[in-house]
């Protein structure tokens, strides 16, 4: 029985790439597709808004004449030289439960890599750090989160057996929204506001729009962020695609934001209502009725939980119990609208400000994520 390995050159083979882990999680009841189009913008290897710092190929793989994986080499040169290394980064990593192809997926990684000189293999990784990212290795019994991957249990013991090992694990936490605020939490914000001398302020339309809001955010989470494993400052040009398109889709009533006496922004918190159920129900595609179904779980009748997407504080201001401020404002909206859970988005596992928030309530850790790495000169 043989491998072939093809790499993607049109855009059918594209939709071919991007649709193959509908086929290879049909039933699993715990996988949630992302969305066709966005999928579909983010691999392009011409219009991609990462590809102009970003060398990519993109690889299928056939079993006996039946498609059976898919991988995404990639060389993120911002990344390589803002943290002073040699990676190619694989991501996009599906495949049936065969050992053989795997490893002819990843011989393909391999061979960008030693092309361009790398010394190291690391992932899964995307372009950048709002790509999907990390392999799951625990919590294949629960339901993911829109922007997360979802993986079988046999991909970690490949990926082992290829001789890669641990280079950075994440968690993901799920919250019981309590019934009603601690009289305490409003306490701690007005003491945190006045000491640190900051105030929340709503995030509206106008100010997306017509004051920049979304570019502001995005050049904060550069500052926040710039410290985090493997992340990639981002130019100016990609907030359109990052930020802008999602504040402009978003229901803003579930995004917070602190600014100080300037009126600067110096930190956010993005959430929204969980989507999953209703792109397991569209597959991923907004036509013909997706589009409604995911409008009705963003703006009209939520399902039980809100998914906490992005938290940041710039780093002046990490040590004022601003990131608790901005929690417990957006605890108060959880609240308000009637959601039974909150559910974190992937962060390492050492984020000790944030893992500390989550001990005032009932609460668990509900998946563990793992970038893996491999040094290119050992051959397994």
């Amino acid at each position: 029985m043989s491998v072939e390995i093809k790499p993607v050159r049109t855009r059918r083979e594209l939709r071919t790439f991007v649709n193959f882990p509908e086929k290879l999680y049909r039933d699993n009841p715990y996988y949630i597709p992302p969305l066709v189009f966005d999928q579909m913008d983010t691999l392009n290897q011409e219009k991609g808004a990462a590809q102009d710092f970003c060398d990519s190929r993109l690889y299928l793989a056939y079993k006996d004449g039946e498609l059976a994986g898919r991988v995404a080499a990639i060389i993120n040169r911002k990344a390589n030289a803002q943290w002073n290394h040699n990676e190619v980064r694989f991501g996009w990593y599906d495949f049936i439960e065969d050992f053989e192809v795997a490893r002819a997926l990843m011989e393909k990684v391999y061979e960008m890599g030693r092309e361009y000189k790398m010394d190291t293999v690391v992932g899964p990784l995307g372009f950048t750090d709002f790509d999907p990212e990390g392999l799951l290795v625990d919590g294949y019994d629960r339901p993911g989160t829109m922007p997360l991957i979802y993986n079988h249990p046999y991909y970690k013991d490949f990926l082992e057996r290829m001789g890669f090992g641990k280079d950075a694990d994440w968690v993901e936490f799920r919250i019981t929204v309590p019934e009603k605020m601690p009289e305490r939490f409003d306490r701690m914000s007005r003491l945190i506001a006045e000491r640190a001398n900051v105030h929340l302020r709503p995030l509206t339309r106008h100010m997306v729009l017509k004051e920049g809001y979304g570019l502001k955010i995005f050049h904060c989470i550069n500052e926040c962020y710039q410290d985090l494993y493997n992340f990639t400052r981002l130019p100016d040009h990609m907030a359109e695609k990052y930020i802008g398109f999602y504040l402009n889709i978003l229901d803003l009533r579930f995004v917070s934001l602190v600014e100080n006496e300037k009126n600067e922004l110096i930190a956010f918190g993005i959430t929204m209502p969980s989507i999953s159920k209703a792109l397991q129900k569209c597959r991923g595609k907004l036509f013909p009725f997706g589009w409604l179904r995911l409008l009705k779980s963003m703006f009209i009748k939520y399902e039980d939980t809100v998914e906490m997407l992005l938290i940041g504080v710039l780093p002046e201001y990490r040590n004022s119990g601003v990131i608790s401020l901005i929690f417990m404002e957006l605890l108060r909206k959880f609240i308000d609208s009637g959601f039974t859970y909150a559910e974190s988005n992937a962060m390492l596992e050492n984020n000790q400000q944030v893992l500390a928030m989550f001990e005032n309530f009932e609460h668990e850790c509900k998946k563990r994520r793992r970038a893996y790495t491999k040094n290119l000169n050992i051959s397994i």
